[in-house]
């Protein structure tokens, strides 16, 4: 029997089963030739992982570190975007990183593959083989040494065990689950246009459970995107009457971790839109056909979309005796950044459970703390070359913002300003783009972007394959 994750395909189960027997018998694999280098390994290349990988590599090159990247894909795109890869208004080969290329420029190195487990004693990190589409093996399974290990590999969707999610429904935690969404979601256009007999019940309708900022921005891009694909001579279907899209919360409103205001503004956007909203019910099932709400009450649909509460991957649960918040399975850190009881594993971004003096939460995951937190290890990682001590994490919370496609977007910055339209659009983008100048540099930010208005003229409004 054989397991399939996306972007290393087909890992045997031996290789998960039992790792730390396997993979002493593997010889460790040099992270660079000149062995007096202190060795930093990154495990993901998500915002924190690629921007930290990014920022060391500029900074040091190949003088006083050797840096690693290790993830499992081979590009990278900012995970807040994924909702717009999913709607087709934004081509993932077109906005994504390819981590080969980047890592030679930027005086890293990258490693293909998925991380199952590491040894603290002998501070090595098991990386599984990763293999093709048809079975065969690309790169065999490697034991790579560190100095100083991050952990940032980010989080994916909780679906808490409810029945039939996980078969059923798609998350958006990649591209490739963003663009099979796209593919499923045309399908049905297409299908439905085509069809000779009426449309079955829940036929064009798409459930979002979960109503954070993916669940809403993704619930206002396919309402337009559904649209866009309608225009393309899709003319026997009356698409304005019988798409329909709901989202569903467990909680009492939408945009449960957002000002009150501001998830308000949004809702009554959404209902204007014609998208309907249930709060305060949980889905209990997950069909084919649907989803069903409490004990009675059922939902049919096409399309259902899982983007209702985050976890950490389930490996760090067992990530040789580190603690984790059971819960989620985030490592537990201190105000450094620093692993409880490891003084050479570090964690940042979703799977860190920072908790800093004086706060009754952990800090939200959000895109926006894995940009800060990386821009702190790279100090944490400079003072240990150095000899002194790590200095603390100090998190300021700049704001936040929606964006509902071209619709409107809505903001609440430092000390509660309320932003919204143009402005509010126009402080979203830019998020976007700082995380481009930390991974490309300002000039290549800047001229990305004059080339994508004038490129934007010639392509299609919308992905439509």
């Amino acid at each position: 029997m054989q397991i399939i994750t996306p972007g290393v395909r087909l890992i045997p189960e031996a290789v998960l089963a039992n790792n730390a027997a396997l993979f002493r018998t593997i010889p460790e694999t040099p992270s660079h030739a000149d062995k007096s280098l202190h060795r930093v390994v990154i495990v993901g290349g998500g915002a924190g992982g690629l921007e930290l990988a990014t920022r060391l590599g500029r900074k040091f090159g190949n003088r006083r570190l050797s840096v690693t990247l290790v993830d499992r894909n081979r590009t990278h795109i900012w995970k807040p975007l994924l909702h717009e890869v999913a709607s087709g208004a934004l081509s993932a080969s077109h906005d994504a990183v390819e981590y080969i290329a980047h890592a030679s420029r930027h005086g890293y190195r990258y490693r293909i593959g998925e991380v199952v487990g590491i040894d603290r004693a002998r501070r090595q990190v098991f990386v599984a083989p990763s293999f093709d589409d048809d079975g065969r093996q690309v790169i065999p399974p490697r034991v790579l040494g560190y100095d100083t290990l991050v952990m940032a590999v980010g989080s994916v969707s909780n679906d808490f065990g409810t029945p039939g999610a996980a078969r059923h429904a798609i998350s958006l935690d990649t591209a490739e689950q963003a663009a099979r969404f796209n593919r499923r979601m045309i399908d049905a256009c297409l299908r439905a246009n085509a069809q000779y007999e009426q449309l079955s019940p829940g036929q064009l309708h798409c459930v979002i459970v979960g109503a954070g900022a993916t669940g809403v921005e993704l619930a206002a891009e396919l309402h337009k995107s559904m649209r866009e694909i309608a225009s393309h001579n899709l003319d026997n279907i009356d698409f304005e009457r019988l798409i329909r899209i709901t989202i569903v919360e467990a909680g009492s409103r939408i945009l449960p971790a957002l000002p009150e205001p501001m998830a308000r503004a949004t809702a009554r956007l959404l209902i204007k839109l014609g998208v309907q909203i249930r709060c305060g019910i949980k889905v209990t099932e997950v069909t084919e056909d649907g989803i069903r709400l409490g004990e009675k009450l059922f939902v049919p649909a096409e399309l259902v979309v899982w983007a209702a509460g985050i976890k950490a991957p389930d490996f760090l649960r067992d990530l040789d005796g580190l603690e984790t918040d059971r819960s989620i399975n985030r490592l537990v850190v201190d105000e450094t950044l620093r692993a409880v009881g490891d003084e050479h594993v570090f964690a940042i971004g979703d799977c860190a459970n920072c908790m800093l003096p004086g706060e009754d939460n952990a800090l939200p995951p959000r895109a926006q703390t894995a940009h800060l937190q990386a821009d702190h290890m790279v100090k944490v990682i400079a003072t240990r070359l150095a000899g002194r001590a790590a200095p603390a994490y100090r998190y300021r919370d700049y704001g936040s913002v929606v964006s509902l496609a071209d619709y409107g977007a809505f903001g609440s910055l430092i000390g509660g300003l309320k932003i919204e339209g143009l402005i509010a659009r126009l402080v979203y983008r830019s998020l976007y783009k700082m995380h481009l100048k930390a991974v490309h540099g300002l000039a290549k930010t800047m001229l990305a972007a004059i080339g994508e208005i004038i490129v934007r003229r010639a392509r299609p409004r919308i992905k439509l394959h």
